[in-house]
């Protein structure tokens, strides 16, 4: 897709140490947790800020107070007020199409440098009082505007002590269906029949690959210690991983949303987390003139739309072997496999599909199955299951992660990819820019 000589080169990216939602970053707003990302792959790569044309953040529960907020970003992390900034939003792969856009942007010619990434925060959402309590406080202040007391009393005599103190709660679900993602998960993991057990046995192997990568400091590369106003120490770790995540603590906890019957629980789920991360693509050619050696190439990407009751959480099973036709390759070419773990029974899902001759023929158009999945080669350092899941960082993450593993390894293909609410895939094919 995009061909030798107008290569999109990934520079090198960053983020911010990943917080469980409620710990680290509490009382820091999305846009700060952005800025600390910016800041840091800034100071990372000499490159003249004049380079940069555009900046490009994904978010998903954005706050109303900096709708855009990839311009409150690039202005705190001290970048010219002349570059321009724009906010996209594609669910769980929101950074994933900033990624695509800012290529895009670049193969058009509209700019040689993007950074993009993305940010999220759940520390401190924004929760909305009742519709009532809503549309009383709109007919009083904007469309009623009642001007007698009599008037205003008409008004309250239409309420409920209810609608003033029950508020609405912030729901994670599928507003076509009206069902959450962990009642999807459990709806995928009995029609695929996978197991209570190897739910358990995939979160526990997650974590103890990330614990053991923050120990042996693989992922130090990647993270830009923050230091947040007040506490006086740096965060320069992720505090999700638990090292003592075995699978017969997990298998003690009850099923999250279905207490009886449901497989899915909060340990085999991805927790709510705040972080950012960000990552500088440039034109191939100006990388070159500037002297740049980047860490890979985007070689191809595919988003996929799928059903939203039964292929809800395989989005990757779809975008995949799309991005890998489009990139005239074959699934053993992939050294290096990314993939956002939203749910322990979504990505047990995702390499049953993968790896199923039937899902192959019938849903993909191939002659057999996409791809025999090696776990020695998927999510070696962990994932969403144990280092968390910013919704709107998350493709950032796995874009860095996977550029950093394909030079370690001297693999020569890596793909990263993820699903998202409204049953969208997103999946990219990056080359190694060393190999």
């Amino acid at each position: 897709m995009y061909k030798k000589g107008e290569r999109i080169a990934i520079i090198d990216g960053c983020r911010t140490p990943f917080q469980r939602s409620g710990t680290g970053y509490y009382n820091v707003m999305g846009w700060e947790i952005g800025r600390y990302a910016v800041k840091g792959l800034v100071s990372k790569i000499p490159v003249p800020v004049e380079e940069i044309g555009h900046v490009i953040m994904g978010t998903v529960a954005a706050d109303i107070a900096t709708t855009n907020i990839a311009r409150e970003i690039m202005l705190g992390a001290g970048l010219p007020h002349t570059i321009p900034a724009h906010t996209n939003t594609v669910a769980c792969i929101s950074a994933g199409a900033a990624i695509v856009n800012g290529a895009n942007m670049i193969s058009c010619g509209d700019a040689d440098a993007v950074i993009v990434g993305g940010v999220e925060t759940f520390s401190d959402p924004a929760i909305k009082v009742s519709k009532a309590y809503r549309r009383f406080l709109l007919d009083m202040t904007m469309f009623k505007r009642p001007k007698t007391l009599g008037g205003k009393l008409k008004l309250l005599r239409n309420m409920k002590l209810k609608d003033f103190i029950t508020p609405e709660r912030p729901a994670l679900g599928e507003y076509s269906t009206g069902l959450i993602m962990g009642q999807n998960a459990d709806r995928l993991a009995k029609r695929l029949g996978i197991s209570r057990e190897d739910q358990d046995r995939y979160a526990a192997l997650s974590h103890q690959r990330a614990a053991g990568a923050i120990k042996s400091g693989k992922l130090r590369d990647e993270i830009v210690p923050v230091v947040v106003p007040g506490q006086g120490k740096a965060i320069a770790e992720d505090n999700g991983p638990r090292e003592d995540a075995t699978v017969d603590r997990i298998s003690k906890l009850r099923g999250a949303f279905d207490s009886r019957y449901g497989t899915v629980t909060a340990a085999n789920s991805s927790f709510l987390t705040d972080g950012a991360a960000a990552v500088l693509l440039m034109s191939e050619k100006r990388a070159r003139a500037l002297g740049l050696k980047p860490k890979g190439y985007i070689r191809s990407h595919a988003f996929t739309g799928q059903d939203l009751w039964e292929e809800l959480l395989l989005g990757p099973a779809f975008a995949i072997p799309r991005a890998l036709k489009r990139a005239g390759l074959k699934f053993s070419d992939l050294g290096v496999i990314e993939i956002h773990e939203a749910f322990a029974a979504q990505m047990l899902g995702v390499i049953t599909c993968l790896e199923s001759d039937k899902f192959g023929k019938e849903k993909l158009g191939l002659p057999g199955r996409a791809g025999k999945v090696d776990m020695g080669r998927l999510n070696i350092y962990g994932g969403s299951l144990s280092l968390g899941h910013p919704f709107g960082a998350t493709g950032a993450r796995l874009m860095t992660t996977c550029c950093n593993r394909l030079i370690e390894s001297g693999e020569r293909y890596g793909v990263i990819a993820g699903c998202a609410a409204g049953a969208v895939g997103g999946g990219m094919i990056i080359e190694n820019a060393y190999a």
